[in-house]
């Protein structure tokens, strides 16, 4: 496995020269980073206090006292005193101070334009969905619920084969052969398109494919649920689960009396799914598959 702390410091520096941190002289507008985020913090809001303005950057109460102190100064925020507490007193931007924020937003939404110009549209979308990733992996709090439910569309089938290829190799060490199976079967999924019987459910929130699940005829009375996965970025919000029952609603719909799926003992987030669905083991068997020793597992859920 890579050096992961090696490669963490290596992206670390190639983004931090890329968006100009290094730079004392943010975007040629005299502040630093850490002053600018300030600016827009207060920007944000009608007021704030110091307490509050720290905890949210993460900063130094000497440091942020030093740099509020110099904005006052400059006559870009007033201070005013709790009147339930005068230890606490609420900063908020002049309107010196707006016209600022105002300018620096303007110019940082300029270079985000910028450093994106030239990309083509795919590429694009993929910085994006990396981006994404990497705030919803590091992410403290829970990530926002605000995505939909859709069917499948052209460009989903490459990206989702791809997407579980990645996933189960970096989570499990599955090998590509896993991917081919993903591709093998998403392309059986088109070619019998079979709107009727069979149904993908696609998660997704502002445009990033966030999870996915296949329900397919496997004959008259039984569906087979395919292909579940949610990224990492999304776990948390119970989407699998949803997911999940989403095909279950389907075959009943359908008129399917049972269904069915096939999944490895180490998955054990999906089993839990499964399980809290309401359906049944009742096969398990070793073999070798995706380059791992693994024990196979059918499970059923009766409709």
């Amino acid at each position: 496995m890579p050096d992961a702390s090696a490669a963490i410091r290596r992206f670390n520096r190639f983004y931090t020269r890329e968006i100009g941190v290094l730079d004392g002289n943010l975007l040629q507008s005299g502040f630093s980073l850490a002053e600018a985020r300030i600016l827009y913090e207060l920007g944000q809001a009608a007021e704030l206090s110091a307490t509050a303005i720290g905890e949210k950057l993460n900063l130094d109460r000497g440091y942020l006292s030093r740099l509020l102190r110099a904005f006052e100064r400059k006559r870009l925020i007033s201070r005013k005193t709790d009147a339930n507490d005068r230890r606490r007193s609420h900063l908020s931007l002049t309107e010196k101070g707006q016209t600022t924020s105002r300018q620096l937003d303007r110019r940082s939404s300029q270079a985000a334009k910028d450093m994106i110009a030239h990309l083509p549209p795919g590429a694009v979308n993929a910085l994006l969905a990396a981006m994404e990733t990497i705030q919803g992996v590091l992410a403290k709090n829970t990530a926002s619920t605000d995505y939909i439910l859709r069917r499948d569309q052209v460009g989903d089938l490459g990206h989702i084969a791809s997407r579980q290829g990645l996933i189960y190799e970096q989570e499990y060490g599955w090998d590509k052969t896993y991917e081919a199976l993903a591709a093998k079967i998403l392309s059986e999924f088109v070619g019998r398109n079979d709107e009727v019987n069979e149904r993908a459910r696609i998660a997704e929130r502002h445009g990033t494919i966030l999870g996915s699940v296949y329900l397919m005829k496997e004959d008259a009375e039984t569906a087979r649920l395919r292909l579940l996965y949610v990224e990492p970025q999304a776990r948390g919000l119970g989407l699998g689960k949803k997911l999940v029952s989403e095909c279950t609603a389907f075959a009943r719909e359908a008129g399917y009396h049972r269904i069915v799926l096939w999944t490895q003992s180490t998955l054990t987030a999906a089993r839990k799914l499964y399980v809290g669905e309401g359906y049944k083991l009742i096969k398990q068997e070793p073999h070798h598959s995706f380059g791992k020793d693994l024990v196979g597992e059918t499970w059923e859920l009766k409709l």
